[in-house]
């Protein structure tokens, strides 16, 4: 009887044992399976974002904004992230959509919703705080939260280094372009990019009369009298660089223009609110400043 009831009480022990390996195997499948395996980025820091985390090689398409970039420069394009068609997106056969701010149209998305693929919304917030929640966000999407808190450690500690260096600055006056072909210039206002990333670097925005990037007048430019004239990289190509700067009307007379303060950075760094927003700012920092001791940021990872 109790050799019995010694192998019922085995068999239940095994059972028992069986029922927990299976079932920690069937959670495990599970979570692979909820882990993107193609993923499609649209914005150029949501990709940069999608890097610093790891899952570059899980990548199999992306937005034209994001072709400069190392994770981006080999795969194909479906396009400016914001005129898209959902049938190029949709032939990608991706399991995972990341969307920067003002991806679309909605009704492309839509399209692409209703096939059965996951969409998410990345939100874009130009600040300290706005670039944590990127990186959380996309984090979250690719199953990858303990990498994203690791990036987000670093990207605090990076912005709080910044704050105390430039602690008692005197802020110069600065105008930042983001457009000067034909026609007037386009400078950056409130509630800009621009704007944001010259408050981050210790700067002051001359341009604040208004909300957005508007056209500004050869007497609003004189009249601004910045101290420095910021250029991302694309208008800086557009315009032929601070020589064709000098020949617009109104630059000329500028202290920046007259001082040799004309400053050129990679558009994409300097305007993205992406991982690599910490090294942007300690970057235009230490060129507005030069007399300080700005610390040299780089990213957790080569984006």
């Amino acid at each position: 009887m109790r050799a019995g009831r010694l192998s019922f009480d085995a068999r239940l022990a095994g059972t028992a044992i069986l029922t927990a390996v299976l079932a920690s195997l069937l959670a495990f499948q599970a979570a692979r399976a909820a882990e993107p395996e193609r993923i499609l980025s649209l914005g150029g820091a949501v990709t940069e974002t999608v890097a610093a985390l790891g899952a570059a090689d899980k990548l199999v398409a992306v937005d034209l904004t994001s072709k400069p970039l190392p994770a981006g420069k080999d795969l194909p394009s479906v396009g400016y992230y914001r005129q898209l068609s959902a049938e190029p997106i949709i032939a990608m056969t991706p399991d995972l959509i990341l969307a920067a701010d003002g991806a679309g149209p909605d009704t492309a998305l839509e399209q692409i919703r209703s096939t059965g693929v996951k969409v998410v919304h990345v939100p874009e917030t130009h600040s300290a705080e706005g670039v944590v929640d990127k990186v959380r966000v996309v984090a979250g999407a690719l199953g990858r939260e303990e990498r994203g808190d690791e990036l987000i450690g670093k990207m605090e500690a990076d912005f709080g280094q910044l704050d105390k260096a430039l602690e008692g600055i005197d802020r110069p006056r600065v105008m930042l372009l983001l457009s000067a072909g034909r026609g007037a210039p386009m400078a950056a206002g409130r509630e800009t990019a621009g704007d944001a990333i010259v408050a981050m670097s210790g700067g002051e925005n001359v341009m604040t009369t208004y909300t957005g990037y508007k056209p500004v007048s050869p007497e609003a430019v004189v009249q601004a009298a910045p101290d420095f004239i910021i250029l991302p990289s694309h208008v800086a190509e557009a315009m032929g660089g601070a020589e064709g700067l000098v020949s617009m009307p109104g630059f000329a007379e500028t202290p920046a223009v007259k001082n040799g303060h004309v400053l050129t950075m990679d558009s994409l760094l300097l305007l993205g609110f992406g991982p690599r927003t910490p090294e942007a700012a300690a970057k235009l920092a230490a060129l507005l400043h030069p007399d300080r001791d700005i610390p040299e940021l780089s990213p957790l990872m080569e984006h």
